[in-house]
């Protein structure tokens, strides 16, 4: 099997080239790949690059994620999230490969207070769901031999995240105020490529198994019981941080001003991944003590 992969030095990206490696022949690209093209603001040259690889699976993990940045610049974001999207499908169409692709919770409104399953009507609040929802619709009407894969608040070892963020500031300040109005399951990279790798293993053998899916670690938290978590866990390993435990104040969303509007219900419904893949997602806290106790080691 030969597998071409966009978006390598990416969070989810980085841990998918440990997953897929083991699955056959990879090929993993980035924006600045000098042999193969992986700029996903040049279609043709993405385009090309599938023509010249002939792939059996293509995986794409690039995307345009900077949320508030996206409301300034909605040509560039649409350009990375739906329209290389479209063309990377049409040419898995073409070829007969599959395309494996990751989307967001922010395709929804974030009302109420459901886990979202994959057929509740789409509102996205702002530019970056728009355009990633629009490549999710470009991919389901391609013709192609799908897997789509809605995550929410993605964290890794490896770079920058909200963890290390509340790290950071807990060492430097006395007091902090986190946003306790939007919940979610944080969900790990590394689990994110685990599942794509099982999930493509499957598809070889199953293709009925094509189609959307909620991806995402079990449970739930606000950002406020996240960053509480994560400093617990920070002063149990001994770890000394600035802030007193009393001092991290929940606020709601209002408290902070920003160009984008963020979803306060990032809760998705993973039965039907589990069930078709079957596949039992480990609790979010899982995953952030992993990350953590790599993070703390270094």
């Amino acid at each position: 099997m030969k597998i071409l992969l966009f978006g390598k030095g990416g969070q989810v990206g980085w841990e998918l080239q440990r997953s897929l490696a083991s699955l056959g022949d990879l090929i993993a690209v980035d924006f600045d790949t000098r042999e193969f093209c992986g700029d996903f603001t040049h279609l043709d040259g993405i385009a090309e690059t599938i023509r010249a690889v002939v792939p059996d699976v293509i995986v794409n993990a690039a995307a345009h994620t900077a949320v508030d940045k996206a409301e300034n610049e909605p040509e560039a974001a649409r350009t990375v999230n739906a329209l290389a999207p479209a063309a990377i499908a049409s040419e898995a169409s073409r070829l007969g490969a599959w395309l494996v692709h990751y989307s967001t919770d922010y395709v929804f409104d974030g009302s109420g207070s459901r886990p979202w399953v994959e057929t509740d009507d789409t509102r996205p609040l702002n530019v970056y769901g728009s355009t990633k929802l629009e490549g999710e619709v470009a991919i389901c009407n391609s013709g192609c031999n799908y897997l789509i894969f809605r995550t929410s608040w993605v964290f890794a070892a490896r770079g920058g995240n909200f963890a290390r963020t509340m790290l950071r500031l807990a060492q430097e300040r006395d007091r902090l105020t986190v946003i306790d109005d939007q919940t979610g399951a944080p969900t790990g990279a590394d689990l994110l490529a685990d599942v794509t790798a099982h999930a493509i293993r499957t598809a070889m053998r199953r293709k009925e198994v094509a189609g959307l899916y909620h991806l995402v670690a079990a449970g739930e938290t606000s950002w406020f019981g996240y960053a509480r978590f994560v400093l617990d866990f920070a002063r149990e390993t001994g770890l000394k941080l600035k802030v007193d435990p009393e001092e991290i104040v929940p606020v709601p969303s209002s408290a902070f001003s920003s160009p984008a509007q963020r979803p306060k219900n990032s809760r998705l419904n993973a039965a039907k991944l589990q069930t078709t893949f079957d596949l039992r997602m480990p609790p979010w806290q899982t995953g952030v003590v992993r990350m953590l106790t790599e993070v703390l080691e270094k």
